[in-house]
């Protein structure tokens, strides 16, 4: 049996899959892996399943011991990886021997990073995954200093490589694909416009739910009543009274009593989940394609 022994958590370290979907219903979120590309990608370079639980680590700090010979992968946010002090790549695979101990250090650029190890994380699954929900309080605790986290036997073969091309640095201000709506029309024209004429910042109100986003003023309601809370979507664009959007993210509500004005497209959501506090982004309207008669 392996495991990794926490040294070092950096500021927040969770547990991480590919999400428990399906009981919106029931008020349980379907959270995971808040940039689902990288977590695939560092799954893939171990060999493991695509739901295997990885380590998402916010801004870096991580340092694990390991008990019995293990592979890993760092994938996400570029930080500088160690093994027993030496520096080592990231997006690649790694070979580590009991004893050595793994430092993932500060990122230079990016949120998160993940750390899968060949088998994943094993922990107990809550209604089918083992990721932490910040929201609903469910799933394994964070990373705490001490921790064992067991190795489990979440893999298939061997990959055909061990190494994959790191992504380019998102772009400053980054460009994100919306499709208006469901509630546009509750917004004036002007705030509508706005929304996509306007450059936006990430603020330091964001985390794991969401991110606030300040631009040159508030959006402004055309209509004011009270709206019924309805579904919310990871990459929802939501407006509270404050005029202020929020980008749900992998941890979102299930349901909203605020107006959303638009949606950013799924595929363009785990570079949202790297943006950090200060980052700039534009929205760039999606038209549904018309259908020839």
């Amino acid at each position: 049996m392996a495991w990794l022994e926490v040294v070092r958590t950096g500021p927040f370290t969770t547990v991480q899959d590919r999400g428990r979907p399906g009981y919106a219903s029931v008020g349980v979120g379907e959270s995971g892996a808040a940039d689902r590309v990288a977590h695939d990608c560092a799954n893939r370079l171990v060999g493991n399943r695509s739901g295997a639980a990885t380590l998402e680590i916010t801004l870096g700090g991580l340092a694990v011991r390991v008990a019995g010979t293990v592979s890993v992968a760092v994938t996400g946010a570029r930080a500088p990886v160690t093994v027993n002090s030496r520096p080592q790549p990231d997006y690649t695979m790694l070979h580590l021997e009991s004893g050595d101990l793994l430092e993932v250090a500060y990122a230079s650029e990016g949120l998160r990073s993940y750390l899968a190890v060949r088998g994943g994380v094993d922990v107990p699954p809550v209604m089918g995954s083992r990721s932490r929900d910040t929201l609903s309080d469910l799933g394994p605790d964070p990373v705490a200093e001490g921790d064992r986290i067991l190795v489990g036997a979440d893999y298939t073969d061997w990959p055909a490589d061990e190494f994959a091309p790191p992504p380019a640095a998102p772009e400053n201000p980054l460009m994100m694909r919306v499709r208006l709506g469901p509630r546009d029309d509750w917004f004036t024209k002007a705030s509508v416009d706005a929304l996509l004429r306007e450059t936006w910042t990430v603020s330091s109100d964001t985390n794991r739910v969401g991110a606030r986003l300040s631009g040159p003023g508030p959006l402004h309601r055309a209509i004011t009543r009270e709206l019924p809370s309805e579904a919310m979507v990871a990459g929802a664009l939501q407006v509270p009274p404050d005029g202020r959007p929020i980008l749900f993210l992998a941890d979102h509500p299930v349901t909203g009593g605020y107006p959303v004005i638009a949606v950013v497209v799924e595929d363009d959501l785990p570079m949202a989940a790297q943006l950090r506090p200060g980052h700039r982004m534009r929205f760039h309207r999606m038209v549904a394609p018309t259908i020839p008669r």
